[in-house]
């Protein structure tokens, strides 16, 4: 026993000098000179910020409001606010992908940038596979700033940086926001991508974001300010260094502005965007509260009144009648098991969607979820798991594509109380999004979206999704409608082959949640 000791002890001391080499030689750069930079206010002499005006004229001490359902709406919208751009741009993702939509919003900030719009960009440095010489382009133009949180020092390969700094890295800002001329924002669970705007592919996520004028967007701008200027973000001259490739950069938009795909995307719809500023949106003016997790979170040190989620329970402690949850990633945890059980013992209704295993891309944390399914349902919560639908359900293939991935998938992160408000922002209800990564979203005073969220439980939500339940000796079944009457009755989790379910259940024993 005393020479294992011995060995296990050389063991660790050996690990702990590597991670001490490794640490001083890829540091992250010394930023304590770094001056602060703030966005610059609206300005009523610009088309967006004389829209912006108009409205608090009318309505003061108001924002206006107005959902972007449709993808294709979501990345015109984003798009048509770039373009009509004429002072600042500050753009937060977690996401962002080298493909059409992420390379025609790249394009589309340049442009900005050359007519002399100021434009920061700040990227979680988790979700830009294959961009760093782009990137570097990009910042070395003038009017253009990029910068990363929680970078790796370790370029290539990137996650050899969480070898010896994993619990800075597994820190990760899940933000999504985009605000223009500090007179327009959108806000929501969309990262920048085709799957997330359903283009050019069958597989594609299910999301909201919602478009914001009024007094919201300066706190939405303050609140960038906060991140861009926190200590877990570092400039991109400083971690990827040199000026990148800009005529691969100019090659690779060409390529994609010469799609014919391409054309028929842009010209598709008039989007939100463009409604508002001509000055015809169908903006609901209302209040606004923008929620968000300080961005001292991303070291690890928030105190609980710094977190989202505290504000978050505070919300759900008020629901007098009913709940309508929708998350992407749904892992409750004991206590988000014990508040909504609660909920629903003192006669609250409550009801939750989430992805089903064929539709889930992480399996982990469909595990999670699982371990709290029973007790939501004794508990007397209505579940409700999105399906795979459509021509690849029809076959009888459930599993086609890694992952599950076929179809739609749920990616939006929202809830709706007693039909009078919303919640639509990034926050998916799991421990990590809880206590790990940065979060944000905007809770809005609205019967008519909340209802709209009611009216999906109650109405279509039923034949694209299967429903989990517990038969009166205990045992949980699936139900599935059918559409046409009929429906259909699995013992087993639907879809879910051997090696899933032994996984499932692996997991659900390993002490990960808090990873999730």
């Amino acid at each position: 026993m005393l020479g294992l000791l011995k060995v296990v002890a050389v063991v660790l001391a050996v690990a702990v000098g590597a991670i001490a080499v490794c640490r001083l030689a890829f540091p992250l750069p010394d930023i304590s000179r770094r001056e602060a930079s703030h966005a610059l206010p609206a300005d009523p002499a610009t088309t967006l910020g004389q829209r912006m005006t108009e409205g608090l004229a009318a309505h003061p001490g108001l924002s206006g409001v107005v959902p972007l359902r449709e993808g294709h709406d979501a990345l015109s919208s984003r798009l048509a606010l770039v373009s009509q751009a004429e002072k600042s741009i500050n753009a937060q993702y977690y996401i962002w992908h080298d493909d059409v939509s992420g390379v025609l919003l790249l394009g589309a900030l340049q442009e900005a940038a050359r007519r002399g719009v100021r434009v920061r960009l700040l990227l979680d440095d988790n979700g830009i596979p294959g961009l760093d010489p782009f990137l570097a382009a990009l910042d070395a133009e003038d009017n253009f700033e990029v910068r990363l949180f929680n970078p790796s020092t370790v370029r290539s390969p990137k996650l050899a940086g969480y070898a010896f700094d994993f619990f800075r890295m597994n820190r990760r800002m899940h933000n999504k926001s985009l605000v223009v001329d500090g007179a327009a924002a959108i806000v929501g669970g969309r990262n920048i991508g085709d799957e997330y705007f359903r283009v050019g592919s069958d597989a594609f996520y299910v999301d909201m974001d919602v478009l914001a004028t009024g007094v919201v967007v300066s706190e939405t701008a303050t609140v960038f300010d906060a991140y861009w200027n926190s200590l877990s973000v570092h400039g991109v001259d400083a971690i990827i260094g040199g000026t990148g490739d800009p005529a691969g950069f100019a090659a690779r938009l060409a390529q994609v502005r010469a799609d014919p795909d391409t054309e028929t995307l842009l010209a598709d719809l008039r989007t939100s965007a463009e409604a508002f500023a001509a000055g015809d949106a169908p903006l609901e003016w209302t209040d606004v509260q923008l929620i968000a997790d300080d961005p001292v979170k991303g070291q690890g040190i928030a105190t609980r009144d710094q977190l989202m989620i505290s504000r978050l329970t505070e919300v759900l402690g008020g629901v007098e009648w009913r709940l309508d949850l929708v998350s992407a990633y749904f892992v409750p945890g004991r206590r988000g098991t014990d508040r909504l059980s609660d909920l629903s013992a003192a006669g609250k209704d409550v009801r939750i969607l989430t992805n089903a295993l064929d539709t889930t891309d992480v399996l982990m944390v469909h595990a999670g979820y699982t371990k709290y399914r029973r007790a939501l349902l004794q508990a007397g919560v209505a579940l409700y798991e999105l399906k795979l639908r459509g021509e690849m359900a029809s076959k009888g293939n459930l599993q086609i594509k890694p992952f599950g991935l076929s179809g739609a998938s749920l990616h939006a992160k929202t809830f709706a109380v007693d039909d009078a408000r919303i919640f639509i922002g990034s926050f998916n209800f799991d421990p990590r999004s809880a206590m790990l990564n940065c979060e944000m979203g905007y809770l809005i005073d609205s019967p008519a979206l909340a209802r709209r969220v009611g009216a999906t439980f109650d109405g279509p939500l039923a034949t694209v999704s299967y429903r989990p339940e517990l038969t009166p000796d205990g045992k949980m079944v699936w139900q599935e409608e059918l559409g046409d009457g009929e429906s259909v009755t699995y013992q087993e989790e639907p879809g879910a082959t051997w090696f899933q379910q032994i996984a499932i259940a692996v997991i659900g024993v390993l002490p990960v949640e808090w990873l999730l």
